[in-house]
């Protein structure tokens, strides 16, 4: 598919939602959007797998990267999307191809910005940390991700979202002893075995915590349990899969620790981890944006509720912040939708920030 840069940015949107781009698939998504980058003269485009990057050359002071991720989280039933009652509905809308538009839209205006800008356009996102294409290009292009200053485009409702909450997730497993359920005092019913670890996890108490002004909420929870082998054995292995996402006042061993301390007696094994990032706000340059995006109806600076990739930023020493139409709350739901008004907003405050900064 031909992407025309030249649409309203809803309009683009649109045609970003009607590329479908599950984790993992995002191969038409990519080239559409590289395809579209390249035609542009004051733009020089590369590409790792399935990550276009395009940047200026202008040789500015200061360079900015802006940044989302092509991927969703599987279709259901809201493919193909539509235009309607001011909103644009479907798959992606809000995570994150309203963003995405927003970026191309200013992308096709600043062909002479204030600094330099690099545009990342990932993939892998939704998925396990390993698989992250912002991870890849990192690793095998570290070049190409040099800059002073990030903003990520996630859905914020078009108001700015300083740092996020770090992610782990460990499997709690309890072990027993097989036997007939007809004799279960031949055996140890493993199953049984995390009631324990259950209570602990409910009686958890999560906290909010402060961070250089903003507030974090933490969150603890089961995600996933598992156990048994037969309708007729006792079973002798079970595990819980738990999730605790994390304020940006610790580092991912501490939270390691904590889970480690909760769950003792059991075997912890990590299968997922990132790690959080400060809000960053008192750097000039989002304060220059958090200024901007205010003036823009914005309203003030609120912690990020969840994890985005401006930790990856945050860990390779660049600033970064979250600024994106659509409300987050919606993302991944199945009546996913995004204010059209919001993803041209973005655009327009991304253009003015560029020109300015």
């Amino acid at each position: 598919m031909v992407l025309d840069l030249d649409l309203p940015p809803a309009e683009l949107a649109l045609q970003l939602v009607n590329i479908s781009s599950v984790s993992g698939e995002e191969q038409a998504l990519a080239g559409a959007i590289g395809g579209a980058l390249s035609a542009l003269p004051h733009l020089t485009c590369r590409r790792d797998g399935d990550t276009v990057v395009a940047q200026t050359s202008l040789g500015r002071r200061r360079r900015v990267i802006v940044a989302g991720h092509l991927d969703t989280v599987p279709v259901a039933g809201n493919l193909p999307g539509r235009l309607a009652d001011g909103r644009l509905w479907g798959r992606g809308s809000v995570d994150m191809k309203g963003g995405l538009a927003a970026m191309l839209a200013a992308a096709v205006r600043l062909d002479s910005p204030a600094s330099d800008v690099t545009w990342v356009f990932y993939d892998n996102e939704e998925v396990a940390q390993a698989k992250s294409g912002l991870g890849r290009v990192q690793r095998h292009h570290p070049d190409w991700l040099a800059g002073d200053f990030a903003i990520l485009c996630e859905p914020t409702n078009a108001r700015l979202e300083g740092g996020c909450n770090g992610t782990i997730r460990v499997v709690v497993r309890a072990h027993g002893t097989a036997a007939h359920s007809a004799r279960p005092w031949m055996g140890v019913n493993a199953i049984h075995g995390l009631v324990p670890a259950l209570g602990r996890l409910v009686r958890f108490e999560p906290a909010t915590v402060r961070v250089d002004g903003l507030d974090y909420r933490e969150a603890l929870n089961a995600v996933g349990i598992e156990g048994g082998t037969a309708p007729n054995v006792i079973p002798d292995r079970a595990a819980v899969t738990v999730n605790y996402r994390f304020a940006p006042d610790k580092p991912e061993s501490e939270a390691r620790r904590i889970l480690e301390a909760l769950f003792e007696g059991y075997q912890v094994e990590v299968v997922d981890s990132a790690p959080s990032a400060r809000p960053g706000l008192t750097n000039p340059a989002a304060g220059r944006l958090a200024a901007i995006t205010e003036a823009h109806g914005g309203g003030p600076a609120i912690a990020k509720e969840g994890w985005t990739d401006v930790a990856r930023f945050y860990q390779a020493g660049i600033p970064a912040v979250n600024l994106g139409p659509g409300d987050p709350s919606l993302a991944h739901q199945d009546d996913e939708a995004c204010p059209a008004e919001q993803i041209g907003r973005v655009a327009d405050i991304l253009v003015e920030y560029l020109v300015r900064n």
